[in-house]
């Protein structure tokens, strides 16, 4: 019945134990994880602070033993020497039976010493023959009571006992004479001597261990500021220097092994300081020699068509207005013109007799006129460097409705760069003389490239586009008018 009983109810116990160990895994791994994400000044300083816990309460541990060990054999010799005292003088009363000598005896050792509970002379069979509890006298005494703590000489005893009376420590002094046991003396000395002595270390040990833990915390708060300024510089440097954004060399703290290595990567983020100057020197050389070839290509396409000379050029100068005023950054600014100088280089692939056709294409001719983008975007892929400028190349001829070429993508789906482009290019190809039509004026490719906005070109850049035409017009006409 028992043992069914503890069956089932481990049994029923075992969800529990299951979810608790659950618990206690997923709480471990939590601030284990958590540690390991923690910053190093506290790892450092927790380190020192248990370090400091453990190595204080090992030293408190040792030091209360041996402190226990000391007080309790004071105590005891004391207890030694009355029990001697007595048994040197209890043994003549023996022989001669003196009770009332004995009891004299007793009577002064419990009187003189405020820690004696009581003491005793005990007959060889365990009778007590004098005790300063006078109701004690007569009875015998158990030899197996207590806790047996040491022997020492000339057959002392110390033991740990309880009785009523409270807790005490028992000395037994044998009461020999002419090599002959008498009896035994028994002093019973109060164990709240040896616990107030306990109390007092305990007090003084745990001050000077809270002492010690303070200072421990304040020297390894210093000392964790002393090893982690190094660190955070080291730190800083290498994000610097990943970002590559030169700086003065970091601070030396010490000469130790953290300041060698501090030095070293001064050494190191110098020479990575040099070479990225030299390459950013040979970057530029090498931008400004294919800005230089991008302008022999463009140049080279406009000279095809003695009509369309510098078309590029001025389709990137309004684009660049364009893209001013919408606020580009620099470097946007900068692929801008760049795609404007390359946005018909496909054109070098487009046969002269459909170039510079001077009547109406055929559908055919048509079709292979508008492959040119394709023919820039085979051209550009083969360097990738230039592959950045593709999109605006390939994209230009898309229309907002959806209805251009080559991908007839619709609206925002078109880059920004080939929408800018488009605005400008056709108002430069609507203000160039063709062989088939002569050029419009300002005012009427204004007014057609407004005519078209949200069909063939993005109603906004057209907006803008035409408002920094007319300004330019008006500020044109006040200056003719103020100088003449």
């Amino acid at each position: 019945m028992h043992l069914h009983f503890k069956s089932v109810f481990l049994h029923s116990m075992m969800p529990f134990l299951r979810r608790s160990g659950r618990l206690i895994h997923a709480a471990l791994n939590q601030a284990k994880g958590r540690f390991r994400s923690a910053s190093l000044r506290f790892k450092i300083a927790l380190f020192v602070v248990l370090l400091l816990t453990a190595t204080s309460f090992i030293l408190c541990i040792t030091t209360v033993t041996i402190m226990n060990n000391y007080i309790l054999n004071e105590i005891t010799k004391r207890g030694e020497s009355i029990s001697k005292s007595i048994a040197a003088s209890a043994g003549y009363n023996f022989l001669s039976k003196d009770i009332l000598g004995m009891d004299n005896l007793v009577f002064k050792a419990q009187s003189s010493n405020n820690d004696v509970e009581y003491a005793a002379i005990v007959a060889p069979d365990g009778k007590v023959v004098v005790h300063s509890d006078l109701a004690m006298r007569g009875q015998t005494l158990r030899d197996d009571e207590g806790r047996w703590i040491r022997s020492g000489e000339e057959g002392t005893t110390v033991r740990d006992l309880t009785n009523s009376a409270g807790s005490i420590f028992e000395i037994s002094c044998p009461i020999i004479f002419m090599n002959k046991v008498l009896g035994t003396v028994l002093i019973g000395i109060n164990k709240s001597v040896f616990q107030e002595a306990q109390a007092q270390v305990y007090r003084r040990i745990v001050t000077v261990f809270g002492i010690v833990l303070v200072f421990g915390v304040v020297a390894s708060t210093f000392l964790v500021s002393f090893l982690i300024k190094p660190i955070r510089e080291l730190s800083a440097g290498v994000d610097e220097l990943k970002q590559g954004i030169s700086k003065k060399p970091l601070k030396i703290y010490s000469h130790d092994e953290l300041g060698k290595l501090t030095a070293n990567f001064n050494e190191m983020s110098k020479v990575i300081a040099d070479q990225q100057g030299q390459m950013n020197r040979y970057t530029r050389d090498l931008e400004k020699a294919y800005i230089s070839i991008v302008k022999v290509a463009s140049a080279a396409i406009d000279a095809r068509d003695s009509y369309t000379r510098g078309h590029s050029d001025r389709v990137s100068d309004f684009s660049l207005l364009i893209g001013r005023k919408i606020g580009l950054p620099g470097e946007e600014l900068e692929n801008l013109r760049v795609a404007c100088l390359f946005h018909d280089i496909g054109k070098i692939k487009t046969p002269d007799s459909i170039l510079l056709k001077p009547g109406k294409l055929t559908a055919s001719e048509h079709k292979e006129m508008m492959r040119h983008p394709d023919y820039g975007v085979a051209i550009l892929d083969k360097a990738p460097t230039l592959r950045k400028y593709i999109p605006a190349i390939r994209h230009h001829h898309e229309r907002h409705d959806g209805k251009g070429y080559p991908d007839r993508l619709p609206g925002e789906h078109i880059p920004l760069l080939a929408s800018i482009i488009a605005v400008a290019d056709t108002f430069d190809a609507m203000t160039t003389d063709r062989p088939y039509r002569k050029a419009l004026s300002h005012k009427e490719a204004l007014q057609e490239i407004m005519r078209v906005a949200g069909t063939q070109l993005h109603p906004d850049l057209v907006e803008i586009f035409v408002g920094i035409m007319e300004k330019r017009v008006r500020d044109t006409v006040w200056f003719i008018g103020r100088t003449g």
